[in-house]
């Protein structure tokens, strides 16, 4: 199988060790040691600990550890991990729909799957799983963790999600078979809205065809948005074909590697299949790597406006490397950092919305409160932006509905409407609606979201 380069969310076996040594690593000698000491330890345990043990168990938890310290995304997968993320990309398997990573002995949500048995549970970016079946789900493996999510279709599993501010939820999920349709789309108006859930192996084809019904069904379309909201990412070359899709020419996104060879450039293609038509980018703190490919290069060349909330930030590309020809699984190991056209790392600070906008009050609220957001800046050993910037810290967004504005509606949604209808152009926008709080400068970023019901901060 090809190697994959996978830039969403979540991988060892000892490689060939070099002669010479280079600035921050171990002596030849040394690393033999070591390795001669993990040996020893493992022979120790399988002696003397007090009652038998599984080997092969040991060592795939020892390089679960070992490529765990580098960073949050590099990672050992077993062959029945590895054959599940083939599933993945390839569009369907069976589980509960959720994209999950691991931060502090913690598996957190990236993001629900659209229209799976977690989203319809109101899983939400962010949530901590907490429990299984009852049992406390603290220090385990996204791979352990993963492991007990899935089986198969129409059985179901008692999970304990924690979210911010609010008291356990346990929810029961039945198993089904997730068909990841990565793109759907509908005509709402003169306008398009087109959803990208995830990006799989079908991504670019699914979008392509999607654009094409909807001008079918509505050839007087003024714009279009595109929904990259809870995407967690997926491969890159699906990410460079969404990007295309909207693009006549220049670069879409570069790869750096850790030697000059390894940087690589990706450079749109003639053929804008929207006939630049004005488009809004719609993201949020759930939508990551891939998706910040995608809002990053459509806002660098100014072909669409990026609308609600900082992006997780996750800057970096992981290479899928099967080991031994996939029989004992696969190294998915960070082996770059992605660049926005504009020479910007996204990589722990996300790509800025050109209008900040939250969905509701209470997400409003979360971005208040920078401890409580989940990002990849979250994330102990997470890699550097490489360029010295920082992602921004607690404040209150720019817009946020109050809690008289009606919850079935799609605040940032409706935003994105407004905007296209001034043409994209932020400086045609109308102001918010009445009962909207609108960030004053110099306002504290409590102040708005914990002011008495019914209060606002003009």
């Amino acid at each position: 199988m090809r190697k994959l380069l996978m830039i969403g969310a979540a991988a060892a076996t000892v490689v060939g060790l070099g002669a010479a040594t280079t600035a921050g690593q171990t002596p030849r000698n040394e690393a033999f040691r070591l390795i001669g000491l993990f040996g020893d330890a493992l022979a120790t345990v399988e002696r003397d600990y007090v009652v038998p043990v599984d080997d092969k168990k040991l060592i795939e938890a020892a390089l679960q550890g070992m490529m765990t310290a580098l960073d949050p995304h590099s990672a050992y997968m077993p062959l029945k991990a590895y054959s599940e993320l083939r599933e993945r990309t390839e569009g369907q398997y069976s589980g509960v729909g959720l994209t999950i990573s691991s931060e502090g002995g913690m598996v957190k949500i990236i993001s629900p799957m659209d229209g799976g048995p977690a989203a319809r549970a109101g899983v939400q970016a962010g949530d901590v799983i907490s429990a299984i079946e009852g049992q406390n789900a603290t220090g385990l493996t996204v791979s352990q963790v993963s492991e007990k999510l899935r089986g198969a279709a129409g059985t179901s599993i008692k999970v304990t999600f924690l979210r911010d501010g609010e008291e356990p939820n346990e929810v029961v999920l039945t198993r089904e078979i997730i068909k990841i349709e990565s793109v759907t789309g509908r005509v709402e108006g003169d306008h398009g809205v087109l959803r990208v859930s995830t990006f799989n192996e079908n991504t670019g084809r699914e979008l392509t065809e999607t654009i094409a019904r909807l001008k079918a069904e509505n050839p007087a379309l003024k714009g279009y948005v595109l929904d990259l909201r809870n995407n967690g990412g997926g491969l890159l070359d699906a990410a460079i074909a969404v990007s295309d899709a909207f693009l006549e020419r220049g670069e879409i996104v570069s790869q750096r590697g850790r030697r000059p060879e390894q940087i690589l450039r990706y450079a749109a293609t003639p053929g804008d299949l929207t006939g630049g038509l004005p488009v809004v980018v719609l993201i949020n703190y759930g939508s990551a790597s891939a998706s910040e490919i995608v809002a990053g290069a459509l806002q660098d060349h100014r072909r669409a406006t990026v609308l609600g909330l900082t992006s997780f930030g996750k800057g970096s590309v992981q290479s899928v490397i099967p080991m031994r020809g996939g029989a004992d699984g696969a190294l998915s190991i960070t082996t770059a950092r992605y660049y926005t056209p504009s020479g910007a790392s996204i990589q722990k600070i996300g790509i800025e919305p050109d209008l900040e906008v939250a969905r509701s009050e209470a997400e409003a609220r979360i971005v208040s409160r920078s401890n409580f957001i989940y990002s990849e800046a979250a994330y102990a050993t997470a890699l550097d932006a490489s360029i010295g910037a920082e992602r921004k810290g607690p404040h209150i967004p720019h817009e946020a509905p109050g809690e008289s504005y009606d919850k079935d509606k799609d605040y940032q949604l409706e935003r994105a409407f407004d905007l296209l209808r001034a043409g994209g152009e932020l400086t045609r926008l109308a102001a918010a609606p009445e009962g909207i709080v609108v960030t004053a400068p110099g306002a504290t970023a409590m102040a708005a979201v914990e002011a008495p019901e019914g209060a606002e901060t003009p």
